[in-house]
């Protein structure tokens, strides 16, 4: 398995991507289920993501497969086999994690430019929470009638989501998404690429992405999220559902042994193939 004439990845190489992406966050999601938070005063520290892996993958590998993979491992893992789906309104955080995580990855060009590197990570960190909070201040907004005409409504609502969002960039976003993205991409980079027959990212094959293209994707996707979200909240959100054993230990227990299970044969596949590379 090779890369392509244009030194970009085949489509089974993507699809690795993909699934490997999808598996490792999906495990990440269900671990943060586990992880108490605490709270200090007013204000409460708890672990809300692991984006460092989706991250680190798209600085290294192509970062569109990363992060539909990234996108549909919290969806399926942390929303579907926990006993719940929210219909439409689900696709909100799929579309601002996939936005956050391909434009970090794009914008990386040289996986040894730790200034860069760090730079991307706390921007698509900020950038995630960022639409999160802005498509939930758009859904208190439109959900009352006269938003700015309940008394105290709009300064409480742009107070409270602001201060979540400040929380989890410096708290979540510093210790679980840019350090650790900081320590794997240089560790990772000209290691793992070879176990899909790639070549380790450079300025000359990084991928191409025009700060207006990534402009334009960015804003095109955070449109679709407070569109999706919307229609949720108007109470259209076609199919929805939860079950009985909603996120219950097993259902937590489940969803850790099947995510490990796929990102083992993955990792497997992948250490396979590269061997029989090597004795070619």
């Amino acid at each position: 398995m090779s890369a392509d004439v244009n030194g970009g990845a085949t489509q089974s190489q993507k699809l690795m991507i993909f699934v490997l992406s999808m598996s490792l966050y999906g495990l990440a999601t269900l671990f943060t289920e586990l992880i108490p938070s605490f709270q200090v005063g007013v204000v409460e520290f708890s672990v809300e993501f692991f984006l460092f892996i989706p991250l680190t993958l798209a600085m290294l590998f192509d970062p569109l497969p990363v992060a539909l993979g990234a996108a549909t491992g919290e969806l399926v893992f942390s929303e579907i086999m926990l006993g719940q789906f929210g219909g439409l309104g689900e696709l909100e955080k799929f579309l601002t994690v996939a936005i956050a995580v391909y434009i970090a990855g794009t914008v990386v060009k040289n996986p040894k430019n730790m200034a860069v590197v760090g730079t991307a990570a706390f921007f698509g960190t900020a950038l995630q929470l960022a639409m999160s909070a802005l498509v939930d201040i758009l859904k208190v907004q439109f959900a009352v009638e006269d938003f700015e005409a309940v008394a105290g409504l709009p300064e409480s609502v742009f107070a409270t989501e602001g201060f979540a969002f400040a929380n989890d960039l410096l708290f979540s976003g510093i210790l679980f998404c840019l350090l650790p993205t900081l320590f794997l991409v240089p560790k990772l980079h000209g290691k793992i690429e070879p176990l899909l027959g790639m070549q380790p990212r450079t300025p000359e094959n990084a991928p191409s992405g025009a700060a207006i293209k990534l402009m334009l994707v960015a804003i095109i996707g955070f449109v679709g999220a407070v569109a999706f979200a919307l229609v949720s909240e108007a109470g259209m959100s076609l199919i929805e559902w939860e079950a009985d054993w909603v996120e219950s230990g097993t259902a937590i227990a489940v969803g850790v042994i099947v995510a490990a299970i796929i990102a083992i044969v993955v990792l497997a596949v992948m250490m396979k193939k590269s061997n029989k590379k090597d004795l070619a």
